[in-house]
């Protein structure tokens, strides 16, 4: 699906500019605007509505569902809340999207499907919850559970990625270092080694083939890099390498474990928010599978979901797979004979958050003196190399 930039003329003769998405072509694009009782003067095809006129984040989507949700409960109609919101938009792209939700609603759409155009921006979870508020009439709590939701997300997003912010700066400066003891420091020594015909033993020659290599295709280490990149994503794309691959990210040492406890949190609480606002629990476990991101976890997810509709209790149906810890099936387990399932499942997934937390810390603390040391030793192996000749022609001046 395409993402078109268009300008319109409404039925009262006035034009406006707006960012249609998920649309396969321009002449769906001039039925759609036909329905809206509008008709299309000019279209220009774009990337996306955030590359087009400024970048959206997802903290800018979590601001405005508590926004809409305070607007709506404060009386204001849906359209009005879209207005208004609209006009407060930092962002020229968030103020395009909000803007053809507005119309969509205005024409006739149901809040789920004016949103659904956006499906890019707004995840399976947030059209979920939209949905079974406006069904159920609980649109204020649907998007005030949406914010915190979105919040708490991006909060454990930014946690996890600051803790592995250093290791990834350590593994930058290492590479440039070997990089440049390959391409500068090894040449020198073996112009000199030649001059003085000392015979190169095996590391130095190993080194010296590398550095002549870099020195004359240097040109294809970004072709290189690309096509690693290019064909990593490609193979990702088939459904059988993306489950062995997510399935080895949980497995990773150290790592692993993080891994887990992350995709676990983000599993139960998008479902223990969704069944909150009155989502049946079949439809509720298809989203947070679609929300988590992770071709194992789906594959779990079908396993849940057939459990359950064979009459099988919601804990007991979790306790089959080994991935969600044995705390989360008490206190789920707890909240099922209570009747409370939906906040059981938000605290299980606030103690997840906590240990993930330590965890990340844990791991930094690990990974510094770790990462450290490698560099250290890797930079001590090339110096070696380049330096052995060094000794052996020195013993033979002896």
């Amino acid at each position: 699906m395409a993402v078109y930039e268009y300008t319109a003329r409404d039925a009262a003769g006035n034009e406006f500019r707006s960012v249609y998405t998920n649309v396969p072509s321009v002449r769906a694009l001039r039925r759609e605007m036909v329905k809206l009782g509008c008709e299309l003067i000019d279209v220009k095809r774009q990337r996306g509505p955030s590359r087009s006129r400024g970048r959206i984040r997802q903290r800018d989507v979590a601001s405005f569902a508590y926004k809409f949700g305070g607007m709506y409960s404060a009386g204001l109609s849906i359209t009005s809340c879209l207005e208004i919101l609209e006009q407060q938009a930092d962002s020229e792209a968030f103020q395009a999207v909000l803007a053809d939700i507005r119309r969509r609603v205005e024409s006739g759409s149901s809040l789920k499907a004016a949103f659904d155009a956006h499906r890019g921006l707004f995840s399976d979870f947030f059209l979920g919850m939209i949905e079974a508020g406006e069904s159920a009439g609980k649109l204020t709590e649907s998007l005030d559970a949406s914010a915190k939701y979105l919040e708490k997300r991006l909060e454990l997003h930014e946690k996890t990625q600051a803790a592995f912010v250093y290791p990834m700066v350590v593994g930058l400066v290492c590479s440039l270092v070997v990089l440049s003891l390959l391409i500068f420091v090894v040449p020198m020594f073996s112009q000199l080694y030649g001059r003085l015909h000392v015979e190169l033993p095996a590391p130095t020659q190993v080194l010296v083939t590398v550095s002549a290599v870099l020195q004359t295709h240097w040109w294809l280490l970004a072709p290189a890099v690309a096509g690693l990149v290019f064909g990593t994503r490609r193979l990702l794309k088939n459904p059988r390498a993306r489950l062995r691959w997510d399935r080895l990210k949980m497995r990773i040492p150290l790592i692993g474990r993080l891994t887990r406890l992350i995709l676990v949190s983000q599993f139960i609480r998008t479902f223990g928010m969704l069944i909150s606002v009155g989502v049946p629990i079949i439809d509720a476990l298809e989203s947070a599978g679609k929300v988590a991101r992770n071709e194992a976890m789906s594959h779990i997810t079908a396993d849940l979901q057939q459990a359950i509709r064979t009459g099988q209790p919601v804990a007991k149906s979790f306790r089959t797979h080994e991935i969600f810890p044995p705390l989360v099936i008490q206190l789920m387990v707890s909240g099922e004979e209570a009747g409370i399932l939906p906040e059981m499942l938000a605290k299980a997934a606030d103690l997840l958050d906590k240990d993930a937390d330590r965890l990340a810390a844990s791991l930094l603390v690990k990974l510094e003196p770790a990462l450290t040391i490698l560099m250290g030793v890797v930079i001590g192996l090339i110096l070696m190399g380049v330096y052995l000749p060094m000794f052996d022609y020195m013993a033979c001046l002896k």
